[in-house]
């Protein structure tokens, strides 16, 4: 600046000011506020009228959360307590908890033993689920673990659970002699010597049986509550999967009969009601079994439903085979892979990636639809709440209470499955292939 410029002005600032703050409407909560409730007049609008039903439905349903009674046995000493007052009769989840989740007739000494199967569920399945954090030994409990939950369940003599394993270990030994020749012949195979082993092994175990077992024996019949949709939706979606991998690759299959058996299946089990299918388990098919036979209501349940989700899952990851580029299987034929090579280490892992939020959704689908068995006279969570519970009178009228209880244990079963396929979508990138 020329001393000249200098001696016209009254003050020149030497120093450069600090930064101010940006002003309050543009920053913090307030800034947010205005970009995401109040962004314009319908912006404006609709968040006033959704702060509304909020409310208003807070201010029904915390009178009746906060003023809840608990300790009464009936619903008419609970409606002394109330007064006439708003507020929800609990007292029958208090009373009738056993029943909720354990069935009507599960023996109350034996509670520990589905509860005991319930928490090693999670040991079993976390080496599965996340395989990158834990050790694969652990991967053998996974395997024992179906075997171990129906001793504990079920009860009886431990040979069967053995039998039934060994059954898996032959087939698992014969698939591997044969499936370097064909795949076919390894598979079939498989099922055959699996059969033998297990209608030998089943001889056996009749004969060596103890009359007095370690854990005394429980009848289907006697499963019910949420343990029962728990064993239904557990088993249902573990056997559909690979059933459902087995029939999409069938559907692919260049062989004609094999092809067209699994394209019947498939199309025949998807244009069928899933309660029709209920139904020819628990009335029709006794009519096609020899007279005498006793084939256990919940394994025929088991079979019905996991053939009903087999076949969607059948579809989902022919899907997730469909999208993958032809030079894959180029690539997997020029470097000398078999069949079962190709499918294992290059076709199917990128097929299932793909198919993931399909089969959760399947998955979540077929863990809500175990409530229907309620309609085929057997008393899951839904069965026990329209049947034993307020077919009584201590408890006839008490509704919200019971489907909100209910509600619950299903949202948190289907939350955490949800969250648990975005988690590993996550992991394995999906949406940058």
């Amino acid at each position: 600046m020329s001393d000249t410029h200098a001696q016209t002005v009254s003050f020149v600032r030497e120093t450069q000011l600090p930064p101010a703050p940006p002003p309050t409407a543009q920053t913090g909560v307030v800034k947010w506020m205005r970009e995401n409730l109040f962004n314009g007049i319908w912006g404006t609008l609709l968040t006033l009228i959704s702060l509304y039903a909020i409310y208003s439905i807070l201010a029904g349903v915390m009178p009746w959360l906060l003023n809840g009674v608990w300790n009464t046995s009936n619903i008419r000493e609970c409606r002394e307590v109330l007064e006439g007052a708003t507020g929800g009769c609990f007292s029958v989840l208090s009373e009738r908890w056993n029943q909720l989740l354990f069935g009507i007739a599960y023996p109350r000494a034996e509670y520990w033993r589905p509860t005991l199967a319930f928490i090693l569920l999670f040991v079993a399945a976390a080496p599965v689920l996340f395989p990158n954090l834990l050790p694969r030994k652990l991967l053998i409990f996974t395997g024992l673990y179906p075997f171990v939950a129906f001793w504990l369940i079920w009860g009886g003599t431990i040979l069967s659970p053995i039998v039934a394993l060994a059954g898996f270990v032959v087939g698992y030994i014969v698939f591997q002699r044969f499936v370097a020749q064909s795949f076919a012949a390894g598979f079939f195979g498989a099922i055959a010597a699996a059969v033998v082993t297990w209608w030998l092994g089943g001889i056996i175990a009749g004969l060596l049986a103890p009359d007095q077992p370690w854990l005394s024996r429980v009848a289907s019949r006697d499963m019910g509550g949420f343990m029962l949709n728990m064993i239904l939706g557990t088993v249902c979606v573990s056997l559909s999967l690979p059933i459902g991998i087995v029939l999409a690759l069938g559907r692919q299959s260049k062989m004609p009969i094999i092809k067209w058996i699994c394209v019947i299946f498939i199309e025949f089990i998807r244009g069928v009601p899933l309660i029709t299918l209920l139904f020819v388990a628990n009335v029709v098919l006794a009519y096609f079994l020899p007279p005498g036979t006793n084939f256990d209501l919940i394994l025929r349940v088991i079979i019905m439903i996991t053939m009903f989700a087999a076949a969607y899952i059948a579809e989902v990851i022919r899907g997730g085979l469909a999208a993958l580029p032809r030079g894959q299987y180029e690539a997997a034929d020029s470097l000398g892979l078999d069949y079962a090579q190709a499918m294992r280490l290059i076709i199917l892992p990128q097929a299932l990636k793909i198919s993931i939020p399909g089969i959760v959704n399947v998955a979540v689908g077929l863990f809500k639809d175990t409530t229907l068995v309620s309609i085929i006279s057997m008393f899951d969570l839904v069965g026990m709440i329209r049947g034993p519970i307020l077919a009584s009178t201590d408890w006839n009228g008490v509704y919200w209470e019971l489907w909100a209880f209910a509600a619950l244990l299903f949202f948190v079963v289907c939350y955490g499955i949800s969250q648990y396929s975005q988690w590993l979508e996550r992991q394995l990138a999906t949406d940058h292939r």
